[in-house]
C-alpha cells in the first residue's frame, strides 16, 4: 500500500517555495544601483523608472493573490501550487537575460505572479491537511519561513552582488524551482480533491484587477519616500496626477462588488465577512499591515538622516531592521504554539500590545544621538509583536472559511496586509510632508550672511526629520491602538465551523 507523505512533510515543501518567493520580493534592495547602471537608466532623471523595479513586482504580487487563491479551490491546489512554481521559473529565466528596462519588468512580473500565488495557496493547502486545532502552529512555521526570506534577501543580494553578479539570483533560481516543482507535484499527490461544479467568475478577475492595479498605483505614487534620504529631498519630488487613478479604482472595485452579489460562482463569496472572526481577523491585519510598512521606512530614513556616511548608512538600516525581521520570524512560529493552547484573541492581542509598547518606545526615546543598540532592541520588542500576531490572524481566517474557499479566504489575508502597507505608506508620505512644512518654518536660523547659516540649516533640517519621524512612531502606535480594539472581536475557538 502506497504511504502518502506525512503533513510535517507537505509544510516543509510548501516552506521551500514560499522561502524561494519571499527572498525574491527583498533581494532586489541591494541589487539595485547594479540593475540600474546595467540597464542603462539615467540618473537622476531615470528614478521613476527604476522606482518600477520595486513596483511593478508589488502591484503584480497583490494582483495575483485572489485570482490564484479562488483557482486553487476550483482546480485544485496541486496543479496551481506547481503552476506558481513554473511561472517563477519562467520569470528568473527571462530577467537575467533582459536588454533593457520594459523586458526586465516583464520578467520580473512573472516571477512576482508565481510567487505572488505561493503564500494564499500554501496556507490553503495547510488548511487542507491540518485539523483545525493545530492548523495555527504550521502557520506560524510558514509565517516563520515567510519572514526569514525577507531577512535573508537583503543579505543575499549584496552577497551575490559583492562577489558575482545581480543575475546569479535569478540563475540560482532556476534548479531551485524546478527542485521545488518536482517536490510539489510528488508531495501534494494525496491532497484532497476540489469540490467539482464551481467556475471561475472571469468578470470578476477582470474588475478586481483593473481596481487593484490603479489604486496600488495611486499609492505607490504617493509612496516613493523610500527612494530618499530626507523628508525635505521628498518635498521637491514630483507627482503625476493620480485623480484619474482613484477615480478608474473606486469604479473598478465598486462595480465588482455590484457584479459579484450577482454571480452564482461569484470570486469572491460575500458570506465570508459574516463568518465569526473573518472580518475581525483581516481588519487586524490590514491595520498591522499599515503599521508594519512604517517602520520599515522610516528605520533607514531614520538612519539617513543621523548618519553622514551613506554607505555606513545603509549597513547601520540593515542590521537594525534585522533585529525587527528576526524577531517577527521566531515569534512568527511561538505565535502559532500559543493560538493553539490560548486561542486567536489572547495571542494577536499580546502581539498588538508589543507592537504598541515598540513604537512608543521609539517615538518617545529616539533622538539624533540614540545609541544604535537601544534601537536594536526596541525594533526587537516591534518585530516580536508583528510576528505574534501572524498565526492566529491566518488561524482564525482558513478556520472560519469552508473547505472549498479557503483558497481565497487565505488570500484575502494576505491582499489585506499588503494593501494595509500601501496605505500605511501613503498616508506616511502625506503626514511625513505635512508635519515637515509645518516645523520648519519653526527653525531659527541666522542671517544668511552668517558663515553659520549652511551648517545651522542643515542642523534645523536634521532635528525637523528626526522629529517628523518619531511623531509617525507615535501615531503608529495609536493605529495599532485601533487594532487591538478590533481584536477584541476575535473568538477564542480554534475549531472550524
Amino acid at each position: 500500500m502506497r504511504r502518502s507523505p506525512s503533513p510535517r512533510l507537505i509544510l516543509a515543501v510548501i516552506a521551500f517555495g514560499v522561502f524561494v518567493a519571499a527572498d525574491d520580493l527583498t533581494v532586489v534592495s541591494t541589487m539595485l544601483r547594479q540593475i540600474i547602471f546595467d540597464l542603462q537608466i539615467p540618473l537622476p532623471d531615470g528614478l521613476n523608472q527604476a522606482a518600477w523595479i520595486v513596483n511593478a513586482y508589488l502591484i503584480a504580487y497583490v494582483i495575483v493573490m485572489p485570482f490564484m487563491g479562488r483557482v486553487s479551490d476550483i482546480v485544485g491546489r496541486r496543479k496551481v501550487y506547481v503552476a506558481a512554481l513554473g511561472l517563477f521559473l519562467l520569470g528568473s529565466i527571462w530577467v537575467p537575460f533582459a536588454p533593457n528596462l520594459p523586458t526586465f519588468l516583464a520578467g520580473r512580473v512573472l516571477t512576482a505572479l508565481g510567487g505572488g500565488a505561493m503564500v494564499p495557496v500554501g496556507m490553503a493547502i495547510i488548511g487542507d491537511i491540518y485539523p483545525p486545532s493545530r492548523r495555527a502552529s504550521a502557520l506560524g512555521v510558514l509565517g516563520a519561513i515567510d519572514t526569514a526570506g525577507w531577512v535573508w534577501g537583503p543579505l543575499y543580494g549584496a552577497l551575490l552582488v559583492r562577489f558575482l553578479d545581480w543575475r546569479w539570483q535569478f540563475y540560482l533560481n532556476i534548479p531551485l524551482s524546478l527542485l521545488g516543482m518536482a517536490a510539489a507535484w510528488w508531495a501534494l499527490r494525496d491532497l484532497p480533491p476540489p469540490v467539482r461544479g464551481s467556475r471561475l467568475d472571469w468578470r470578476g478577475v477582470a474588475l478586481l484587477t483593473v481596481g487593484l492595479v490603479a489604486l496600488n498605483v495611486a499609492l505607490l505614487n504617493r509612496s516613493d519616500i523610500q527612494s530618499v534620504s530626507t523628508l525635505s529631498q521628498l518635498a521637491t519630488e514630483p507627482s503625476m496626477n493620480t485623480a484619474p487613478l482613484w477615480i478608474g479604482a473606486a469604479a473598478a472595485l465598486l462595480l465588482f462588488a455590484w457584479v459579484e452579489r450577482r454571480q452564482p460562482d461569484p470570486l469572491i463569496d460575500w458570506s465570508l465577512f459574516r463568518l465569526p472572526n473573518f472580518m475581525p481577523a483581516i481588519l487586524v491585519n490590514f491595520l498591522v499591515g499599515g503599521v508594519l510598512i512604517i517602520a520599515m521606512v522610516n528605520v533607514p530614513l531614520f538612519v539617513n538622516v543621523v548618519e553622514i556616511d551613506l554607505a555606513q548608512a545603509a549597513l547601520d538600516s540593515g542590521r537594525l531592521l534585522s533585529s525587527m525581521t528576526l524577531a517577527m520570524a521566531i515569534m512568527a512560529y511561538m505565535g502559532g504554539l500559543g493560538t493553539e493552547k490560548w486561542g486567536y484573541r489572547v495571542v494577536a492581542s499580546a502581539g498588538i500590545l508589543a507592537c504598541i509598547a515598540g513604537f512608543l518606545l521609539m517615538g518617545w526615546n529616539w533622538q539624533a544621538d540614540t545609541p544604535y543598540q537601544q534601537m536594536a532592541w526596541q525594533l526587537a520588542i516591534l518585530g516580536a509583536g508583528f510576528g505574534l500576531v501572524t498565526a492566529p490572524v491566518g488561524a482564525a481566517v482558513i478556520n472560519a472559511a469552508p473547505a472549498d474557499q479557503r483558497g481565497i479566504a487565505a488570500s484575502l489575508v494576505i491582499v489585506l496586509r499588503l494593501l494595509g502597507m500601501s496605505v500605511g505608506l501613503a498616508a506616511l508620505t502625506s503626514w511625513g510632508l505635512h508635519r515637515f512644512n509645518v516645523l520648519r518654518v519653526q527653525v531659527t536660523l541666522p542671517p544668511i550672511t552668517d558663515p553659520t547659516f549652511a551648517q545651522a540649516l542643515a542642523d534645523g533640517l536634521t532635528n525637523v526629520t528626526v522629529q517628523v519621524l518619531a511623531e509617525t512612531f507615535v501615531v503608529s502606535g495609536g493605529i495599532a491602538g485601533l487594532a487591538l480594539l478590533v481584536s477584541r472581536w476575535l473568538r477564542r475557538e480554534t475549531v472550524s465551523l
